[in-house]
């Protein structure tokens, strides 16, 4: 046996796995950001409970409007049962102050939102991968009784990619990993709404100019960095750094976070972990 063979028998025997865990779950809750895990795990929960599973998308200013318009998309093509929430996590001072564990506080809000509006088992797309990061959203899970089902059907990143394509998810399977919106904070920065605009209309600009593998838009304590993948970031040219910086330059203007800088891309870069723990 090949090993494209070898690994379509593995995934296959984890599905029904998957199946299996969430059919002994009775009626699940599913939180949905718009990434591809959680979108993937909704599409499934759809496919093997019907109308049991329930999906449920937070609007925040930390998503991504095309994330919650992706979701609502999807929901329309594929019949979901789905719930708009308001998780009301800017209400929560320990989340505006950005510390080392502020996603913690931001699950805190959305699971008790969800917990709020259902009786259904709140299940996550957290997959086997996600384990192996310092994730203290995770702690929130465990508080809130929330299962991981990838998580118990072993399933990894590369898996559920390959479980998107099969649900016919083309465009969801190959979505790069991008995390809320706050995550472009660094820690210990105040956490706030038009500020996470800001980010966002920087790397859509950039997006639709330069269509990157990899671009962040970090706000630190010395100004504005733009991450971006090593090859793009290769290919700029001075006067083009100088015209999106200007152009970036703009969108900060009312804020005092007027410098701008270009830097390889490094996961979790504006993650401090000296910040204290709060809560």
């Amino acid at each position: 046996m090949n090993a494209s063979a070898n690994h379509d028998e593995m995934l296959a025997a984890r599905l029904v796995t998957l199946a299996s865990v969430l059919t002994g779950m009775g009626d699940v809750a599913v939180a949905v950001s718009g990434g591809v895990d959680s979108m993937t795990l909704a599409c499934f929960a759809r496919q093997t409970l019907g109308r049991r599973a329930t999906m449920f998308h937070a609007l925040s200013p930390a998503v991504p409007a095309d994330a919650t318009t992706r979701v609502r998309r999807v929901a329309s093509e594929r019949g979901w049962n789905l719930e708009v929430i308001d998780a009301r996590e800017f209400e929560n001072g320990d989340y505006v102050a950005n510390p080392v564990n502020r996603c913690f506080h931001c699950k805190t809000s959305l699971y008790a939102a969800i917990r709020q509006a259902t009786r259904a088992q709140v299940v996550s797309g957290t997959n086997l991968d996600d384990l192996s990061d310092y994730r203290p959203g995770l702690i929130a899970a465990r508080d809130h009784g929330v299962r991981h089902p990838f998580v118990e059907a072993e399933i990894d990143k590369m898996a559920v990619r390959a479980l998107a394509r099969q649900l016919d998810l083309h465009d969801v399977a190959e979505l790069p990993s991008s995390p809320c919106l706050s995550s472009r904070i660094e820690t210990g920065i105040a956490i706030e709404a038009d500020t996470l605009d800001r980010v966002h209309a920087a790397e859509q600009l950039i997006r639709e100019r330069h269509a990157p593998r990899a671009v962040r838009c970090r706000v630190r304590a010395g100004g504005i960095v733009i991450e971006l993948d090593e090859g793009l970031l290769a290919q700029l040219s001075d006067d083009c750094r100088d015209t999106l910086a200007a152009e970036v330059r703009a969108l900060f203007a009312p804020t005092r976070h007027r410098s701008v800088a270009f830097a390889p891309y490094v996961v979790g870069s504006a993650f401090l972990r000296g910040v204290p723990i709060v809560g």
